[in-house]
């Protein structure tokens, strides 16, 4: 089993490279791949960049390229829905594209020639991941449901609260993970993401944004992926 960890910002793949004693670097369409193992297991741990473009990108080339059976994401996300907040932990049950909007021609979100504008992450291993969850982050608040992506920074009550109006059932608003869903449901691989919650998504979102990455997402990334491969 060869476990792909993704992570969106430099310093949540540190924390994660320093739980590997073996770590190899390849590179690959610009980005470095480093492959080795942790409590026995094979992995491979990479930085996706942001975006959906760049998620997709990364997505295809873990699998096309190293043969991975199954693909996590952690980072970071900014709360949507009421009661999701910073320093909550959102597990995703599914994606969808926020800014994807294709009418008349489709329904608005929906995905051209997939007829839907969700994808569901893998229940077993969104299962694990949980567990996991809360195996490493005890007493943290944990929510789990629909995260939606797109390819902006959502850093304004005004934008926040229309996305929270037009998709009720959004826990998080984030940027890569519909179209990592995406392409392993083209692929029929098992994927699955967890979110820390760095901030509301409004006006004071890029302030808690850039401080919450270093002092608290990548120790949490870090401390979910430990214990996700220790089983």
């Amino acid at each position: 089993m060869r476990t792909a960890i993704v992570s969106a910002m430099q310093e949540e793949l540190s924390a994660v490279l320093a739980l590997l004693p073996d770590e190899q670097k390849q590179a690959v369409g610009g980005r470095d791949y480093w492959v080795g193992h942790l409590h026995g297991q094979e992995v491979v741990a990479v930085l996706s960049r942001i975006g959906k473009v760049a998620a997709a990108t990364t997505a295809t080339a873990l699998i096309e390229r190293f043969g991975v059976d199954r693909i996590v994401f952690t980072g970071v996300a900014g709360g949507l829905a009421p009661g999701v907040n910073r320093g909550d932990v959102v597990i995703a049950r599914s994606f969808l594209q926020h800014d994807l909007d294709a009418s008349p021609l489709f329904p608005r979100y929906e995905v051209p020639l997939y007829g839907t504008a969700q994808f569901d992450t893998d229940p077993a291993l969104t299962e694990q991941l949980a567990a996991a969850v809360r195996k490493a982050l005890h007493g943290t608040h944990v929510h789990s449901g629909l995260v939606v992506s797109g390819d902006r920074f959502v850093a304004s009550a005004l934008e926040s609260q229309a996305l929270q109006r037009a998709l009720p059932e959004a826990l998080a608003v984030e940027m890569e993970g519909a179209a990592f869903a995406q392409v392993c449901r083209d692929y029929g691989l098992p994927f699955a993401a967890v979110r820390t919650v760095s901030d509301r998504a409004d006006d004071e979102a890029h302030g808690d944004f850039l401080s919450f990455i270093d002092q608290v997402a990548s120790r949490h990334s870090a401390a979910i992926v430990k214990a996700l491969l220790e089983g």
